[in-house]
C-alpha cells in the first residue's frame, strides 16, 4: 500500500464524513461543507453543457451526477455523447461556435491536444487543492500539463479485471487461474464444454489496446512499460513483438476467441458482455475493466458477484500480476458559452459527494479516497475500487490514453486499427511491430 495515500486517507476522513452528513440534510439548500458553496438557486438560469464519449447505461448513471449539481445549484445540465472519436468531434464544436463547457476526456493524449492548442482554461484553486486533498498525486498528474492543472480525475477505471459466468465455469469444471498460461487452459477446457473461452471486443480498437497493455506490464516490466508509453523505444523492440506473440496465440485459437477474429471484429463493447452475460451465453470470459458490471447488472440485470465473478487479470511468463489504471478527465473550454458554470460544476465532481451518486448507480469507481467504499453497490466493485485507491502512485495508466490521439484514441486509425488488424490475422507479429512503430513515430512526431 502507498504510506502517502494511506496518510491522506486518514487526513481528509474527518472532512469527507461531514461533508456526506451535511449533503444529506441540505437537499433543500444551504452552504456546504465544500467551499461554502451556496445551495439551491446559485446557478438557475445558467446552462452547462459537457461532453463525454458516454452512452447507454454509463450516459444515464452520469446524468444522475449532473442531476446532483441542478439540485445543489439550479443549474441547467446538458449532456452531449461524442462517441470515441472525442478529439474530432470537440475540435469541430469549437470551429462551429458551439463548444461545450466540460469535456469529460478519456485519452491523456486528447488531454495534451487539447492543452497545446490552447482551447484549456486552467483548473481553480479550488478544484486544485480538492484534487490534493482527496485523490492520490499520480491523478493530480496525469492531469496536469506543463506545469498547468487542466484535468480532474472524476471516473476511474481498474483495467485488469476479467469477468466470468460463474455457471459456465461449474459445467466445465475449472476455477479462476492462478497465471496467464492457465486462463488459456481453462478457456480450452470451457470450449470442449460447449461454449467459447471469451467474447472480445473488436469492432472498437480500445479493448484491443488494453489486451496488449496487461500481457505488455506483466510480461515486460513496469519499466519497460513506461518507455514505450512515452515512446523512448520503439515498437520495434524485442519485447513488443514477445507481447504481440502471446496474444496472437489468443487471438488465433478459434476455440478461444468467440466467432474468431473476424467475428470479434464485429463485436461492440456491450455485444461482447452480452455474449457472457446475456440470455444466451456464448462465452464464459470477457476480459475489461471495472466498468462492465454497469453493464452486467444495469443492462443484463445479473447480480456482480454472484451471476458474475470476476478476477484480477493473471501474471505473463512469471512477471507480475498488472494494474492498469484508467479515466476521465473532467476539462473545461475557454470558448464555452458558461465556462464560469463549468468551473463549478467540475469543483463539484472532485467531491466525495459527486462520486458517491455514480458509485451507488454502479459500472464505476473512483480515484477518490474521500468516498466511503459503503457507497459501492456491491462486494465485487467495492473491492476493485479498494484495490485501485489502496495502489495509489502504483497504478500504471492506460498506455493508450498517454499516447497522442492520433496514435492511441481514434477509431479506424493507430493503434486501435492496427491491432484490429493483428486480431484478424496475427500470423506476423514483426510485421505488426513494424506498422506500430511506424504509426507511433508519426503521431509523436507531430505532437
Amino acid at each position: 500500500m502507498n504510506t502517502g495515500s494511506t496518510t491522506r486517507r486518514a487526513a481528509t476522513a474527518g472532512a469527507a464524513a461531514l461533508v456526506l452528513a451535511l449533503t444529506a440534510s441540505a437537499c433543500g439548500g444551504g452552504d456546504t461543507a465544500e467551499g461554502g458553496d451556496k445551495g439551491g438557486q446559485e446557478l438557475k438560469g445558467e446552462t452547462v453543457t459537457v461532453a463525454g464519449v458516454w452512452t447507454g447505461v454509463e450516459q444515464k448513471n452520469f446524468q444522475k451526477v449532473m442531476d446532483a449539481f441542478t439540485e445543489k445549484t439550479g443549474a441547467e445540465m446538458k449532456f452531449v455523447s461524442t462517441g470515441d472519436n472525442v478529439s474530432t468531434v470537440v475540435g469541430s464544436k469549437i470551429q462551429g461556435g458551439n463548444a461545450p463547457d466540460v469535456v469529460m476526456v478519456p485519452q491523456v493524449g486528447v488531454l495534451e491536444q487539447f492543452a497545446e492548442k490552447g482551447w484549456l482554461k486552467p483548473l481553480s484553486k479550488t478544484a486544485d487543492d480538492r484534487a490534493r486533498d482527496y485523490f492520490a498525486p499520480v491523478w493530480k498528474e496525469y492531469g496536469t500539463i506543463g506545469d498547468v492543472f487542466y484535468g480532474l480525475y472524476f471516473k476511474a477505471s481498474n483495467k485488469s479485471t476479467v469477468w466470468y459466468g460463474p455457471e459456465a465455469f461449474e459445467q466445465a469444471g475449472v476455477t479462476p487461474p492462478e497465471d496467464y498460461d492457465g486462463m488459456l487452459e481453462a478457456g480450452r477446457t470451457l470450449s470442449d464444454s460447449g461454449v467459447a473461452a471469451f467474447s472480445v471486443a473488436g469492432e472498437a480498437g480500445w479493448p484491443l489496446t488494453d489486451w496488449f497493455e496487461n500481457v505488455y506490464l506483466s510480461q515486460a516490466g513496469p519499466e519497460m512499460y513506461d518507455k514505450l508509453a512515452a515512446h523512448e523505444i520503439p515498437w520495434t523492440d524485442p519485447s513488443v513483438v514477445k507481447a504481440l506473440t502471446t496474444l496472437g496465440e489468443l487471438f488465433g485459437d478459434k476455440e478461444l476467441v468467440e466467432g474468431g477474429g473476424a467475428g470479434a471484429l464485429r463485436t461492440d463493447f456491450p455485444e461482447s458482455v452480452e455474449k457472457v452475460f446475456g440470455d444466451d451465453p456464448k462465452a464464459g470470459m470477457v476480459y475489461e475493466g471495472d466498468f462492465v458490471a454497469g453493464l452486467i447488472s444495469g443492462q443484463f440485470g445479473k447480480k456482480v458477484g454472484e451471476e458474475a465473478k470476476f478476477f484480477p487479470f493473471p501474471a505473463v511468463d512469471g512477471g507480475e500480476p498488472p494494474v492498469v489504471g484508467g479515466g476521465d478527465a473532467a476539462v473545461v473550454l475557454k470558448d464555452g458559452e458558461n465556462s464560469d458554470a463549468g468551473m463549478k460544476f467540475v469543483e463539484f465532481l472532485a467531491t466525495p459527494e459527486a462520486a458517491e451518486v455514480w458509485a451507488g448507480a454502479g459500472g464505476f469507481i473512483s480515484p477518490n479516497e474521500a468516498l466511503n467504499l459503503d457507497a459501492y453497490q456491491d462486494e465485487t466493485t467495492r473491492q476493485i475500487a479498494q484495490s485501485l485507491v489502496e495502489a495509489g502512485d502504483g497504478v500504471r495508466f492506460d498506455m493508450s490514453d498517454q499516447a497522442p490521439a492520433a496514435f492511441g484514441g481514434t477509431q479506424g486509425a493507430g493503434e486501435w486499427k492496427l491491432l484490429q488488424d493483428f486480431l484478424r490475422d496475427p500470423s506476423d507479429p514483426e510485421g505488426t511491430a513494424k506498422k506500430l512503430e511506424a504509426a507511433a513515430a508519426k503521431a509523436w512526431k507531430k505532437s
